[in-house]
């Protein structure tokens, strides 16, 4: 072998750190300039990759964690434009519609992700009883 293999796994870790300062970094901006927090907007903010913010643990977890916070955070109350107010009338019933789609979706996106765990569950359960099923069927035939 040549070459040493130390030298490498240092430059890695260096590299590692160094994105990871880079992601924490992006999120400080996308904060301060109040944008949704995603993923792509992460990646494409700090020049990283997709791939790297799903497999960084902590930095995968902080982006889940104010997302679901700026989710949880109503908006700000738009000012009223006209005098009269039916505006912010409108305003407010419009925002009060989103909201409740938005849980709605919300809701919908849980019960359809355990129906996806469920599923899951049962192709693992069926993919063992047939392994299973086949494997006595070898042992069986000479």
């Amino acid at each position: 072998m040549r070459g040493n293999p130390d030298n490498l796994r240092q430059a890695a870790a260096r590299k590692s750190a160094a994105a990871q300062a880079r992601a924490e970094q992006g999120l400080h901006e996308i904060i301060r300039r109040n944008e949704p927090i995603t993923f792509r907007g992460l990646a494409r903010t700090a020049g990283v990759s997709l791939d790297f913010l799903y497999r960084c643990t902590p930095i995968r977890q902080r982006v889940q964690q104010l997302r679901a916070q700026q989710q949880n955070t109503p908006p700000p109350a738009a000012a009223a434009s006209t005098r009269d107010g039916t505006s912010s009338s409108v305003v407010r019933t419009l925002t009060a519609q989103l909201t409740e789609l938005k849980r709605r979706h919300r809701d919908e996106i849980g019960a359809l992700q355990q129906a996806l765990e469920a599923a899951h569950g049962e192709n693992l359960e069926l993919r063992r009883r047939l392994g299973a099923q086949r494997a006595l069927h070898n042992t069986e035939t000479p």
